[in-house]
C-alpha cells in the first residue's frame, strides 16, 4: 500500500515538473524580450516618450540595416543607409517593405542596436516594429522609426567616443493560426 502511494506521488511530481518545464519553454522568449527591453541588455533600445532633449553634445552616425527570414517573399530595405543624428534631438527614418505575393501577409520585425552597450541610450518613440504590419498583395509601404539618442551616452566611459550606431531589423512572416 505504501509503495503504491509513493509511486503515485512520484508520478504526480514528475507530471507537474513536465508541465512546468513546458510552460517555461513557452514563456522564455517573451520573458527574455521583456528583460531586454527593461534593462537595455542585448542591444534592445529603450522606448522613449515624446519628451526629447534639446542638448547639443555632438552627433553620431546611425546606420540602418535590414534582413529577412529565409525565403520570405518580401522586399525590405532602409530608405537611407546612414543619417547623422544630433545627440538628444528627435530623428525620423524610414524603411520600405513590399509584399511580392498575390496574398495578404502579416509581418513582425525584430530590432537590435549595435554596439550592444548603446542599446540603453537608443530611445524609440514610435516604430513599425511595435506592432504587426499587414501587407496587401503587391503592396509597398514606407514605415517610420522615430527615435533619439540619450545625451547620457556621453557620460558612459565605455562608449562615449563611439561615432556610429547600427539599428538592425529582421522582418519575419507571421504564421496564421
Amino acid at each position: 500500500m505504501y509503495q503504491i502511494r509513493k509511486i503515485k506521488r512520484q508520478a504526480l511530481i514528475l507530471t507537474l515538473f513536465v508541465v512546468f518545464m513546458i510552460s517555461m519553454s513557452y514563456a522564455a522568449v517573451p520573458l527574455y524580450k521583456l528583460f531586454c527591453q527593461v534593462t537595455g541588455y542585448g542591444g534592445t533600445p529603450m522606448i522613449g516618450s515624446n519628451n526629447f532633449y534639446s542638448v547639443s553634445v555632438g552627433s553620431i552616425d546611425v546606420r540602418f540595416d535590414s534582413s529577412l527570414e529565409k525565403n520570405a517573399p518580401l522586399y525590405f530595405e532602409p530608405v537611407s543607409k546612414t543619417i547623422n543624428v544630433k545627440i538628444g534631438e528627435n530623428s525620423l527614418a524610414f524603411y520600405k517593405a513590399k509584399n511580392k505575393t498575390n496574398k495578404e501577409i502579416t509581418t513582425m520585425s525584430v530590432f537590435n542596436v549595435t554596439p550592444l552597450q548603446a542599446g540603453k541610450y537608443f530611445n524609440k518613440i514610435e516604430c513599425f516594429c511595435f506592432e504587426e504590419q499587414k501587407l496587401s498583395p503587391n503592396e509597398e509601404v514606407e514605415m517610420p522609426v522615430s527615435f533619439f539618442i540619450d545625451p547620457e551616452i556621453k557620460n558612459d566611459k565605455f562608449i562615449n567616443e563611439i561615432s556610429e550606431i547600427t539599428l538592425s531589423y529582421t522582418m519575419f512572416i507571421r504564421e496564421e493560426k
